[in-house]
């Protein structure tokens, strides 16, 4: 077996887009006295496990539809390229699905037997992202699907389980790290919007445009800096200078999402992945500032 093939398979770049949600509700429920570090670990393994099946899904799936071509300008797929064979892809995708529902049930005697169905629920969607007979990526439905998995259903699943409680902070940040996984979706639409259209694949892009694209690239990255103000201004002046922080990071993936073009965009999809995780560390450290409120680091207005 060739592990760095696997590896890659697996989309390493785009990982943030699982863990940062966790990382967050995590720092949210330790800044009210409420972590669980045993049921955080849970979901980070969880999140992780369950975007890699979604991974080795939509390399198999995308495959099988012919939406995948040797040719393409996006990062290899190895069942196209050959490196995977179908079956051995989609024997990994339910293996690693099963693997991360396992995980899961790990936290049934603490957060209650309901989870069974939110964990069916994440399952069924990380296969009907690409599967089925309706497949969401094929429809229009992707970035919903990644807002509401990657945002919404991580962040206050993970805060729930370790608070036993909901939180509207908590549900706006939620929504704040879904438009941040979002942006991720976009960088990868966009790159293969030619490819996507032959194949009849309809992504917002496919369906809108790319100028659409980049206005909502960057909208998506001012409004989770909105959807998370609450954080930055407890931290005092020193949030502020952590919110800017990030501010640059964007402006900066805005401009190169503009004017990059072919291969040159996989570097703006690690980029945008690498501002959702410095995002989420600037916002944990604006909760750490506000937690601790020690004056010579949180410097007030």
């Amino acid at each position: 077996m060739n592990t760095k093939v696997w590896i890659e398979a697996a989309r390493p770049r785009t990982l943030p887009t699982s863990v940062c949600p966790v990382i967050a509700a995590t720092a949210y429920a330790w800044a009210q006295g409420k972590a669980d570090w045993g049921a955080a670990a849970i979901c980070f393994f969880f999140a992780l496990a369950a975007q890699v099946a979604a991974n080795f899904g939509n390399d198999y799936f995308d495959y099988k539809r012919g939406a995948d071509r040797a040719d393409r300008v996006g990062p290899r797929r190895a069942v196209t390229a050959g490196d995977i064979s179908p079956r051995a892809m989609l024997g990994a995708t339910l293996a690693t699905l099963g693997i991360a529902c396992a995980a899961g049930c790990l936290l049934i005697p603490a957060a209650g037997w309901w989870l069974v169905a939110a964990g069916a629920v994440i399952a069924i969607a990380a296969l009907a992202y690409s599967a089925g007979p309706y497949p969401l990526s094929y429809h229009g439905l992707g970035d919903v699907t990644v807002w509401t998995f990657f945002g919404l259903a991580a962040v206050n699943l993970t805060y729930y389980v370790q608070a036993l409680s909901f939180d509207f902070d908590v549900f706006l940040c939620s929504a704040a790290m879904g438009l941040l996984s979002v942006n991720i979706l976009i960088v990868n639409n966009y790159r293969d919007y030619e490819d996507d259209k032959a194949a009849g694949k309809h992504t917002t892009v496919v369906l809108f445009g790319r100028r659409f694209a980049r206005v909502a690239y960057h909208l998506n990255g001012i409004a989770a800096l909105l959807l998370t103000v609450n954080a930055w201004i407890a931290a005092g002046a020193a949030g502020i200078v952590l919110l800017h922080v990030y501010v640059v990071l964007h402006l900066k993936g805005c401009r190169a999402l503009s004017t990059r073009t072919g291969r040159e965009l996989n570097k703006v999809l690690g980029m945008t992945a690498r501002n959702q995780l410095i995002f989420t560390l600037l916002l944990v450290a604006a909760l750490l500032l506000a937690a601790f409120d020690i004056p010579f680091f949180r410097f007030t207005l």
